[in-house]
């Protein structure tokens, strides 16, 4: 796989959740050198928050794939709930 790049960013992390992708850009000719943002399709590239710096990219990537983590568990809890009720009333 090629260098993956969007606006002037190198990606140089990703991390996935379900079908969800956030990734690290970095771009040192930047004025905020680093950047995490949400991908879709592996090229949809939105809601960017901006830095000056990779610890603090890093943990805003963490952040923001571990809020969808917890999202996607509520989610699936709440599927799974619904399908006990309903097997219940059977």
């Amino acid at each position: 796989m090629g260098i993956r790049m969007n606006a002037g960013y190198i990606i140089t992390d990703s991390i996935h959740v379900e079908n969800v992708e956030f990734v690290i850009g970095v771009d040192s000719t930047a004025p905020s050198q680093f950047v995490t943002w949400e991908c879709k399709d592996g090229n949809n590239y939105y809601w960017g928050h901006y830095m000056d710096d990779g610890l603090s990219a890093v943990k805003d990537l963490l952040e923001r794939a571990g809020r969808e983590l917890e999202f996607q568990l509520r989610r699936r809890e709440s599927a799974n709930k619904t399908k006990g009720d309903k097997e219940r009333e059977r």
